[in-house]
């Protein structure tokens, strides 16, 4: 297996700490709003990769943090006329609401910055053991041109970040390269008790301080979008291995932008949408399979109609699926004898899963995954709209063991399979009863309200297709 480190700009075998097992951190959002698609992006590819690292036998640890106290926190608690806690509260709860949505897996650990004081402090105390940082009045700062590696991650030399540098009105900083690891408490603000006085921590201490905690000095993948890559993980990288004199990471994996007329989707810019706005549009597997379609590490640029083309790809799949499950039940009602069909579909699970796994391989490319998923639904659809097609117990056993598969690949991707949310029980009945009817009137010749039926249904979503084994219907979500 094959991963981008962008710890060295180029694909890397992975060669995991412990063998056979994984731990990756991934940083979570700053919890003073609901989620973007922006924000949405790295929780699903991440979890995506997670996945496939348990589909390949792994033992995984995954690590996926909450900041729950912040500059921005406080802010917004004082605009809401609400504490920072109860804020940051309310928007954990929101983003698990969107995430299970978006058919997310929860992390092993949700470590809250609130919770992990201790562990913050005592890192802060042993970066300035290290002769890494220094007090003034409260602060205290990481000496940015005393860590020899500092920029190793973004590439950015200390040359280049000089001349972009200054000290803000009120930090009293020795350099304006150096960065807070704590901060002295203000009027009104939260604040925990420290050697340096009553204060909080820094952005970028708490991720350090995190997962080491739970994961180790040395860990295998710290993930996150592309703006984290400087200044947030090349800070990281400063703390940790500062503090731990040792690598702390491995491989560092950073997800594209989402751009909006080629523009990255930001709050800051004010051009972000959120999450839970675009679910009352799109079902949370369209978005999902959105988000997957384009590999992780590309750019990925938002409208609509990419949306209602990413739904259009899923429910291809999806109407392949339902089309194997009729064939069966066609087959096994009436069953003939095996043909050469069963062989061909025999096959198809072992040559999609060699494409699946050399794609996936490669650096997690979900696109090439998926166009060989496409290419297996393709043969599929061929063999059973097939004039000839026939079949008896063999050729249920291969279908059956094309859904086993379906099944197989979910357990990476999540969508692949049509949800009981998306047709429901009583939606199922109702459907069978208004196509028999339809059936009943084209067996009259009654052709007006046999097409009326048909087009009477479109809008709401319902599209009857007349085949050789009877009627089929799939559903396409209204917008």
């Amino acid at each position: 297996m094959k991963v981008y480190n962008t710890l060295h700009k180029q694909k890397e075998d992975f060669v995991p700490v412990e063998p056979g097992k994984v731990k990756l951190y991934v940083c979570g959002p700053t919890t003073y709003n609901y989620i973007h698609l922006g924000n949405a992006r790295p929780i699903v590819a991440f979890d995506i990769i997670r996945r496939y690292f348990l589909y390949r036998g792994y033992e995984v640890t995954y690590v996926q943090n909450f900041t729950d106290v912040d500059d921005k926190i406080i802010k917004r608690a004082y605009e809401e006329n609400m504490e920072p806690s109860a804020l940051a509260k309310k928007y954990i709860e929101a983003y698990f609401e969107d995430a299970d949505q978006l058919k997310v897996m929860r992390a092993d650990i949700h470590p809250k910055v609130t919770e992990h004081m201790k562990e913050i402090i005592a890192m802060v105390r042993g970066i300035i053991e290290c002769g890494l940082a220094y007090e003034v009045d409260g602060d205290v700062y990481f000496s940015v041109r005393q860590f020899a590696g500092y920029g190793k991650l973004s590439g950015r030399s200390l040359d280049e970040l000089q001349a972009g540098a200054r000290i803000a009105v009120g930090e009293q900083k020795h350099d304006p390269l150096d960065f807070a690891l704590w901060k002295a408490a203000k009027p009104g603000e939260p604040a925990w008790g420290s050697p340096w006085g009553k204060g909080r921590p820094g952005w970028h201490i708490e991720c350090s301080a995190m997962s080491t905690k739970y994961l180790g000095k040395t860990f295998d993948i710290h993930g996150g979008g592309a703006d984290l890559i400087f200044p947030h993980h090349e800070n990281e990288i400063a703390q940790s291995e500062g503090c731990n004199c040792v690598q702390s990471v491995n491989y560092w994996l950073h997800n594209g932008f989402i751009t909006i007329n080629q523009e990255k989707m930001s709050k800051s810019l004010g051009n972000f949408f959120l999450l839970r706005d675009i679910l009352k549009k799109y079902s949370g597997s369209v978005v999902r399979f959105y988000l997957m379609s384009t590999h992780y590490r590309s750019p990925l640029d938002f409208d609509d109609q990419k949306l209602t083309a990413a739904e259009k790809s899923l429910q291809r799949i999806w109407t392949t699926h339902r089309l194997i499950k009729e064939k069966i039940n066609a087959l096994e009602k009436s069953p003939g004898s095996d043909g050469e069909g069963r062989n061909a579909l025999r096959v198809l699970p072992e040559k999609t899963r060699e494409s699946f796994i050399a794609a996936m391989d490669d650096d997690f490319n979900t696109s090439l995954a998926l166009a060989a998923i496409f290419d297996l639904c393709k043969e599929v659809n061929s063999l059973l709209n097939g004039k000839d097609f026939q079949g008896g117990q063999e050729t249920v056993a291969a279908l059956q063991g094309i859904l086993s598969f379906f099944a197989e690949l979910d357990a990476v991707f999540a969508v692949l399979i049509p949800q009981e949310d998306e047709t429901d029980d009583l939606t199922e009945e109702l459907l069978r009863i208004i196509i028999e009817l339809r059936g009943k009137a084209r067996v009259a010749k009654d052709w007006p309200t046999a097409d009326y039926i048909r087009d009477a249904l479109k809008p709401l979503g319902i599209f009857i297709e007349d085949t050789p084994d009877g009627p089929r219907w799939k559903k396409e979500k209204r917008h």
